[in-house]
């Protein structure tokens, strides 16, 4: 007889335990494809750490390198689409849907824009030894002796890389690609007079040219950077029409419900208005970004992507 309310109480403990269980729901995920200790990892951490407390919701952080970004990227893409796995991107995730043609994700179509994080220049930068000032000088010398100019890269399809052809491709130049590693080789390699050209992000390249080891001739936004007013876009130095950003961003699976997304975008907006938020966006060399909505960044996603396939084509560049 003594058995019938032990069991019953088992019964009921397990159910309450069940019910104590429904109400928590399961983590969301934050995917970064990239290994840890990157700018993409301490952005990923940051918002994911932020929104989890708007939310009220645990949120990991999860690493998922590899194959360029396109390992983490296609995980989220084969995600189920309920807003519980976001991904990390970078200006890269553009990059990468025009330089590789298989990839296991359709890159315009498998995912939506949450919201974009932060936005900055690259700097074009030439070797002190390069009798140049001014971005009209480069592009006279570039054109002077055609084919003659070497300029450093990231690697092949790399922003730095495709940032540069565009450059060439818009001012008429004939210009010799010099893939490296990574940007840090690439840097090196122009402070060392190895290559005499090189774009690179701000804090690559930022710090060569405050020490007079690199000269810089212009940033790569349409618009002239706050951080760096004295240098002109490359547009109003002689290039109409040249822009290109470097830029950080949240994605979803594309089917995520409409609502979600753009809960998910005001309050990710609301975090990079806050001063702490924006000084760790400032120190990757860039500007919160407050006033793209989610479909307005899934169209920037797209004009970008449609833009390097464009350059990709034309310029008959392939991987190596």
């Amino acid at each position: 007889m003594r058995s019938v309310p032990m069991i019953c109480s088992a019964a009921l403990l397990s159910g309450l335990a069940a019910g104590v269980s429904a109400q928590q729901p399961a983590p969301m995920r934050m995917v970064v494809p990239t290994a840890p200790g990157g700018s993409s990892d301490i952005l990923g951490r940051l918002i994911a750490e932020n929104l989890q407390q708007r939310l009220g919701q645990t949120i990991i952080t999860e690493n998922r390198p590899g194959a360029g970004q396109s390992v983490g990227s296609a995980h989220v893409a084969q995600s189920p689409p309920n807003g519980q796995t976001l991904l990390l991107v970078t200006v890269s995730y553009t990059t990468n849907a025009a330089i590789y043609t298989k990839l296991p994700y359709d890159p315009v179509n498998a995912l939506a824009g949450v919201a974009m994080l932060g936005s900055g220049p690259l700097i074009l930068t030439v070797h002190p030894s390069l009798p140049v000032k001014s971005v009209k000088d480069l592009i006279a010398i570039a054109k002077a002796r055609p084919g003659s100019l070497n300029f450093g890269s990231a690697g092949t399809g790399t922003i730095p890389h495709l940032a540069a052809e565009l450059f060439a491709e818009s001012a008429k130049i004939d210009i010799v690609h010099v893939p490296y590693k990574s940007i840090a080789p690439a840097v090196t390699a122009t402070v060392a007079g190895e290559v005499p050209m090189l774009i690179g992000s701000t804090p690559s390249a930022g710090p060569m040219v405050k020490a007079n080891r690199l000269r810089a001739l212009a940033v790569t936004t349409a618009k002239r950077s706050p951080y760096l007013p004295e240098l002109p876009t490359i547009a109003e130095a002689g290039v109409p029409g040249y822009d290109v950003a470097t830029w950080w961003g949240v994605l979803a699976h594309a089917e995520t419900p409409k609502a979600t997304l753009n809960r998910y975008n005001n309050e990710i907006r609301q975090i990079l208005a806050r001063e702490d938020v924006k000084a760790r966006i400032v120190e990757q060399g860039a500007e919160p970004v407050l006033n793209l909505s989610s479909d307005d960044f899934t169209a920037l996603i797209k004009t970008e992507i449609a833009k390097w396939r464009r350059i990709v084509k034309e310029r008959k560049i392939k991987t190596e």
